[in-house]
């Protein structure tokens, strides 16, 4: 053995028994002959680079000057959001966190009050590190509560006042869920009546159309601004728009700058955004589709091998993604996930699986084009594999 190797495998045994397991669902997941949700940044980078440069030509004219500091391509981009989210401007952001603390605390200022009422498992809560109030000056409340979107009700009685009210659509810790149209309307109203404005989280809006019901310039039409992802949904290399009045829109861009986020050039990861709209866009309503088959077919097949509690929540997804809940210990269930897909090259759940209560775990599904491959009773045939690898409950 050389000594690379045996360093190699001296320092895999200082790794955690999760960062081992960690390193064999990653292997796993590239390996695997079938994978229900695979996602393509996982991809290796000369595959993401052979991606892009095959499909850039499609979106762009190549032989135009490349960006310089949000220019040409960049502004092309924004024109492009703007017009599909109806809003008379957009700007690009590196990043949504960044995107999102820019709107609202131009918000704050036009309002006069930096008190921002959102959900408890918001992402700017949940996963940033109290930025808001850390970096922004905003000071975050919360409104609502357990998996579901706040309601009006719970908006008109709240016991103070705030200049915005920030809404995740999807709320991606509840479950990836939606409130009603109906609901959803009720809600924005109700804010209104507080004479507060209304600004979207929509990381995920691209796939709410087929739950609503409705365009997506309709959808963003309610609210005052609205964040978008631009690889979450449809798959581009990273990035964010932040979309909304011309005159909000330009304040915006002079904090971008004052953020860090007046980047040189960005022209592969614009590049990579066009394409995930020509390309990702028009097939998110399909994968929604095929979600609620694949979601109908995991709940039968746990029934039938006789896994004692199963849940899909929601019941109905309201999106491509959703999650399952399953009566054990996160490190069993994902033990038996991983070794599904290195036994057999078919890889179920591609996820991680996380704690959500005493001898509960749950994971994320989420159905893209490889996801559309699987027929119902191919995820009954993965299911009932897959539950063989578990331990009988006494």
């Amino acid at each position: 053995m050389t000594e690379t190797a045996a360093q190699g495998i001296e320092q895999n045994t200082d790794r955690t028994p999760e960062e081992r397991l960690r390193e064999r669902r990653t292997a796993a997941q590239r390996q695997a002959r079938r994978t229900l949700s695979r996602a393509d940044w996982g991809s290796t980078l000369r595959d993401r680079l052979a991606y892009l440069t095959d499909a850039a030509p499609e979106v762009y004219d190549l032989d135009e000057p490349a960006d310089v500091y949000g220019n040409r391509i960049v502004a092309a981009l924004e024109d492009r959001v703007a017009a599909l989210l109806g809003t008379e401007a957009a700007a690009f952001f590196p990043t949504g966190t960044m995107a999102q603390q820019v709107a609202l605390r131009c918000w704050a200022a036009r309002t006069g009050n930096p008190t921002v009422a959102l959900h408890p498992l918001s992402h700017p809560e949940v996963h940033e590190r109290h930025a808001f109030s850390r970096v922004s000056g905003l000071r975050p409340v919360l409104v609502g509560g357990g998996h579901r979107p706040p309601t009006a009700a719970e908006i008109r009685e709240f016991e103070e006042p705030f200049g915005a009210l920030m809404l995740e659509l999807p709320l991606r810790d509840a479950g990836f869920v939606l409130p009603t149209w109906e609901e959803l309307t009720e809600v924005v109203e109700a804010a209104r009546e507080r004479d507060a404005v209304v600004h979207f989280d929509g990381a995920r809006l691209w796939e709410c159309t087929e739950h609503f019901g409705r365009p997506l310039e309709e959808i963003a039409g309610l609210a005052d601004s609205v964040y978008v992802s631009l690889y979450k949904s449809v798959g581009g290399f990273g990035g964010a728009v932040l979309a909304g009045p011309r005159t909000l829109v330009e304040e915006a861009k002079t904090w971008r700058h004052r953020y860090g986020g007046m980047i040189f050039q960005q022209f592969p990861t614009v590049l990579s955004a066009l394409v995930g709209l020509d390309r990702e866009l028009p097939r998110l309503p399909d994968y929604v589709r095929h979600a609620r088959v694949v979601a109908e077919a995991l709940r039968e097949g746990f029934a039938a091998a006789g896994v004692p509690w199963a849940r899909v929540h929601p019941e109905v997804p309201h999106t491509h993604e959703f999650q399952v809940w399953l009566p054990y210990e996160p490190e069993v269930v994902a033990e038996a996930a991983v070794r599904q897909a290195e036994e057999t090259s078919v890889l179920l759940f591609a996820n991680a699986w996380d704690a959500g209560g005493p001898g509960l775990a749950f994971t994320e599904v989420v159905v893209r084009s490889k996801g559309m491959e699987w027929t119902a009773e191919d995820v009954r045939t993965a299911v009932r594999d897959f539950a063989a690898r578990l331990p009988e409950k006494a």
